[in-house]
């Protein structure tokens, strides 16, 4: 309910549109208890007619024209109601379709500020269905549930005050199953309602599963899991198709029943209703009347079924979506002040990072300054907190404790946009859009100069590949970059963090599928684009760390080592071990090579 209620947000926020409605409302279901009205009088008028023709009072002709106003009254109500329908349809349905439209922009911008915890917890799969299902199901509340509901209470109002108008005891002989049709609606709705939210889950799952796979589609084939996938499929669908049956049973019954209880007051207006007319307190008029005004006493009777399943459908849907809003991001953005613009000098400060739920620091209080220009390398085995220091300077992580200073400021204290607008992170495991090469390189600024992406390309060493393209630039990648091969993914991600120039670069291993030879002429670019800016970059090749100005040796999330290239192998430690087995693989895979040349030669 809570949930629910907070849809009257909506109904505040186009005030003016529910309004219009709720007045239309009135007027047509005033309308519609007119016309029992006009068949009442029409039909008593009929009677006088016939014992007055009967007694000679009056001639057939002028009972007739009797009926001239009854039957004007009832076409003038019923185009007056078609008319006001329309409108306060129209009004609730922009209702319901303008929240729609306010919720999912809501719902987009809250998930472009949640940080790695947030993905880790929900999946995209559920992130999608709640995005397209459960903002449907608020939209179906908003247009459709509320509008039926005032109706159907109207209706019901309305049709009571004119039947007590008529006859006060046969109006409360005909309220008397009232009470338990009411309770038989509340019993069923706590039912259907947690089979509302299976559902939901199910769809979720359901979402879930094929998102995966058609991710991982190349993967599936390549180890000839088809069969098994598909099988794996067949399963999760026929559990949404059995949730769905369940919830369909009750709904079905709760639909079904509903009409039985509520043919009681026919029941009652034949048999009481006779008695009263032979005991002359009714006219025959009133007595059809009646049978109209249980029309639209027990629509809402009828229709309470399937209401209550809305209702708690929609109740369902509210609950995942607003679960979803109300997760705070893990990153507390700060307000916006004035800051002149970073120069790209770092100071790390007793700086320590410890994921939630383990034992073991992933950073532990390391501190170093770089200086403005400086490029620095860091190097370290699997596990030695290498990514996790990178994310901090993005603030896609905050320390446990102490900090991170940029120009002298805590980078808690930037507003993020301002930060992330200057502190450039450039992934291992970059994402592509499924549009042109250009636009992708070009993905902060589409309307970059076409010059200034072919230099950031060039850079990467992206040429060559551009060159085999027929369209150059404009040629469109697959979805994810599937067109690309790994080392080009990973180039173009480069160009894309090279073309903004930002004060404060960092490459997280972005060169793990390049070769050697590309390798170097995408360090010759670097140093030539960013000569006076700051670049942090993480690998785990010595050809890649030997061209820094500094390399800093992680361990355990310590730093075990520091210095130039020729420091840390005059010292004998880590470095220097990683350098020697490094040379040692790649004589071992020349000689190889060349005895196999050799073999092929003879």
């Amino acid at each position: 309910m809570r949930s629910l209620l907070r849809l009257t947000f909506y109904l505040k926020r186009y005030a003016w549109s529910f309004g219009f409605a709720v007045v239309g409302m009135i007027a047509a279901r005033g309308l519609e208890g007119t016309i029992p009205l006009f068949v009442k009088l029409g039909i008593d008028r009929v009677a006088a007619g016939q014992a007055a023709v009967a007694g000679g009072t009056t001639d057939a002709v002028s009972a007739t024209s009797a009926l001239l106003l009854p039957a004007l009254g009832i076409v003038g109500c019923v185009i007056l109601q078609m008319l006001v329908t329309i409108g306060y349809r129209i009004a609730m349905r922009r209702i319901g379709v303008n929240a729609a439209f306010d919720l999912r922009n809501r719902l987009y911008a809250h998930l472009q500020r949640q940080g790695p915890g947030f993905y880790a917890r929900f999946t995209i799969g559920d992130l999608m269905a709640r995005a397209i299902n459960d903002i449907t199901l608020c939209r179906e509340i908003l247009a459709g549930a509320i509008r039926m509901t005032l109706i159907l209470l109207l209706t019901a109002i309305i049709g009571v005050i004119f039947m007590f108008s008529l006859s006060p005891a046969l109006t409360l002989a005909i309220l008397l199953p009232m009470p338990l049709i009411g309770l038989v609606a509340y019993a069923y709705s706590k039912r259907i309602y947690s089979r509302s939210q299976l559902v939901q889950e199910g769809f979720a799952g359901l979402s879930t599963f094929v998102q995966e796979n058609l991710n991982g589609i190349r993967t599936v084939q390549a180890m000839a899991q088809e069969d098994r996938e598909i099988e794996r499929f067949s399963a999760v669908n026929q559990d949404f198709a059995d949730r769905n049956l369940n919830l369909f049973r009750t709904t079905s019954f709760l639909g079904a029943l509903m009409p039985i209880l509520a043919a009681t007051g026919t029941l009652i207006i034949v048999s009481y209703g006779s008695v009263l007319l032979d005991r002359g307190d009714i006219s025959i008029g009133t007595f059809a009347a009646f049978f109209s005004y249980l029309a639209l006493v027990l629509w809402p009777v009828r229709e309470a079924g399937s209401l209550v399943t809305q209702w708690q459908r929609g109740a369902s849907g509210t609950v995942r979506l607003f679960e979803i809003l109300d997760y705070e991001p893990e990153i507390e953005d700060r307000p916006s002040n004035e800051f002149p613009d970073l120069s790209g000098r770092i100071s790390v400060r007793n700086l320590s990072y410890r994921y939630e739920g383990k034992q073991r620091w992933a950073l532990d209080h390391i501190s170093f300054d770089v200086a403005q220009g400086e490029t620095i390398a860091i190097v370290g085995r699997v596990g030695s907190g290498k990514s996790t220091l990178l994310r901090l300077f993005v603030r896609l992580l905050d320390p446990t404790e102490g900090d991170i200073l940029l120009d002298g400021h805590p980078i808690s204290g930037y507003p993020l946009n301002f930060l992330r607008e200057r502190v450039c992170l450039v992934l291992q495991d970059p994402f592509l859009f499924a549009e042109s090469l250009g636009d992708n390189i070009a993905y902060d600024d589409p309307d970059r100069d076409h010059q200034e992406i072919l230099e950031v390309a060039r850079a990467a060493a992206l040429n060559e590949t551009i060159d085999a393209f027929p369209e150059g630039l404009d040629t469109v990648l697959g979805e994810r970059g599937v067109t690309l091969s790994g080392g080009q993914k990973q180039r173009t991600a480069l160009a894309r963090g090279l073309i903004r120039r930002t004060p404060l670069l960092i490459l997280d291993d972005c060169f793990s599928a390049v070769d050697t030879e590309t390798e170097e002429r995408i360090l010759s670019g670097l140093k030539r684009l960013r000569a006076d800016h700051t670049t942090l970059l993480v690998s785990h090749r010595v050809s890649t760390a030997r061209h820094a100005d500094r390399i800093l040796v992680l361990e355990a999330g310590r730093i075990v080592e520091m210095g130039t290239h020729r420091e840390l192998l005059d010292r004998g430690g880590f470095y220097a071990d990683l350098e020697r087995a490094q040379r040692n693989r790649t004589g071992s895979e020349e000689a190889t090579g060349a005895r196999s040349m050799a073999e092929v030669t003879r």
